[in-house]
């Protein structure tokens, strides 16, 4: 399986409603590495590795997130995948 790289951005009332956390443990259930982080305009960054269905299940969840958070919208871009992550977890 090819391992690819998608950076996820966010938005809506995702700060503040454990998105992060959720995301977090959604992300490890699906065996996927990387981070997710609240970037200062409001929104939420997961930058994630895995397989494509792996990354797909990521998105959809993405799209619902946890249950007080209200997603407006997700912008997904793939990328160059670096292998240097190790686990899932969140950055300050």
């Amino acid at each position: 399986m090819t391992v690819k790289r998608w950076k996820l951005i966010i938005s809506g009332r995702v700060q503040g409603v454990s998105y992060r956390a959720s995301a977090e443990a959604q992300a490890n259930e699906l065996g996927i590495l990387g981070y997710a982080r609240n970037l200062a305009d409001g929104r939420v960054e997961i930058v994630a590795e895995g397989n494509d269905n792996q990354l797909g299940e990521l998105e959809s969840w993405c799209r619902k997130g946890p249950p007080a958070a209200a997603v407006n919208s997700v912008d997904a871009e793939e990328q160059e995948a670096t292998g240097e992550f190790t686990g899932f977890g969140i950055r300050r």
